[in-house]
C-alpha cells in the first residue's frame, strides 16, 4: 500500500468526521457512531453524483441548504425492506411469542426504525390472523419523514406482490395474501384495517430517549449499520422500552451476546434472534 493512498485516506476519513460534526451541530442528527464503511460508502455516492470537487464542498453546501441536507439524510437511512422479510422469523413468532402475547388484555408492540413499513404491516396481518390486532396498539418510528410519509399511505409496488406473496405463505400465513390489499394500476393498497392500531411517529434511536413501554420490540437490522458503543447504547434504550418479561427481535445478523445488555435477557430463539426481558435480575 503506497503511502499516498494511505494519506489520502485519513484525509478523506478526516473529511468525513468534519462533515458528521457539522451535520449533527447544525440539524442535530447525529451519525458519528455509525458504522464507518457505511457512511463513507454513502458520502461517496452521494459525491460521486454531484458535480461538487471534495467532501469540503459538500459539507458547505449541507450547511448552508436545508434541501440539499434531506438528500444526504436519506442517503444515510436505511431502507431495506420487504413484507414477511425472512419468512422464518414470522412463523417462529407465531410459534413461541404469539402466544405469551396471547395471555395479556392489551398489547403494546414498537417498530424501532420501521423504514417504508412493509414489516409493520405484515405484523399487523399476522396479529389479525391470530386475533390480536384489535386489542394490540403498534408503534411504528423511523427519524426518516420519507419513508414514513410512504409507510403511513401503505401503498408499494405491484411488481413486488409476488414475492411478498411467497414470503407470506413461508411464514405460516392462514388466508390468501390478496385479502389484505386492493390493486390498482400498478401500485397495491393495503387495507386500512390494518392501519388502524398503527401510530407512525417520528423517532430517532441514536438521540431520543425511551419511546413507550411495550410488550415487543421489532428493530430488525439496524444495529448493524452502528458502531459497538451505540450498539450497546441503543439496546439499553430498547431494554429499558420493554415490560419485564417482554420481548426482542432483530436481524439475522445481529446479537445481543457480546453487549452490555446481554444478562437482561434469556435466548427464545438464537437463529431468528429472539429474546425474552428477564423477569427480574439477579444481583451478585
Amino acid at each position: 500500500m503506497s503511502k499516498t493512498f494511505e494519506e489520502d485516506n485519513k484525509t478523506l476519513n478526516i473529511e468525513i468526521e468534519l462533515l458528521l460534526e457539522a451535520i449533527f451541530k447544525k440539524y442535530g442528527y447525529d451519525f458519528r457512531d455509525y458504522g464507518k464503511a457505511h457512511i463513507k460508502r454513502r458520502v461517496l455516492h452521494r459525491l460521486a453524483s454531484s458535480k461538487l470537487e471534495s467532501i469540503s464542498h459538500l459539507q458547505h453546501a449541507i450547511l448552508y441548504d436545508e434541501e440539499y441536507f434531506k438528500l444526504i439524510l436519506k442517503d444515510f437511512s436505511i431502507n431495506v425492506t420487504e413484507m414477511f422479510r425472512d419468512p422464518s422469523f414470522y412463523k417462529k413468532l407465531r410459534e413461541e411469542v404469539i402466544p405469551l402475547l396471547k395471555t395479556y388484555p392489551f398489547i403494546k408492540i414498537w417498530h424501532a426504525g420501521c423504514s417504508t413499513g412493509e414489516e409493520v404491516y405484515s405484523m399487523a396481518i399476522l396479529l389479525k390472523e391470530e386475533g390480536l390486532l384489535d386489542r394490540t396498539q403498534i408503534y411504528a418510528t423511523d427519524f426518516n419523514q420519507n419513508v414514513l410519509k410512504t409507510a403511513k399511505e401503505g401503498i408499494y409496488p405491484i411488481d413486488k406482490v409476488k414475492e411478498y406473496t411467497h414470503n407470506y405463505q413461508k411464514s405460516g400465513g392462514i388466508h390468501s395474501f390478496s385479502d389484505y390489499y386492493t390493486a390498482k394500476f400498478e401500485s397495491v393498497i393495503l387495507d386500512n384495517e390494518l392501519k388502524s392500531n398503527i401510530v407512525f411517529a417520528d423517532h430517532n434511536l441514536v438521540s431520543d430517549k425511551v419511546f413507550a413501554e411495550v410488550h415487543l420490540v421489532i428493530c430488525r437490522n439496524v444495529l448493524i449499520y452502528f458502531n459497538k458503543s451505540l450498539q450497546d447504547k441503543v439496546l439499553d434504550l430498547l431494554e429499558k422500552s420493554l415490560i419485564p418479561g417482554g420481548y426482542l427481535a432483530l436481524g439475522s445478523k445481529e446479537s445481543i451476546r457480546f453487549s452490555k445488555s446481554n444478562k437482561e435477557f434469556d435466548t427464545v430463539d438464537d437463529k431468528e434472534k429472539i429474546y425474552k426481558k428477564k423477569l427480574s435480575i439477579k444481583k451478585a
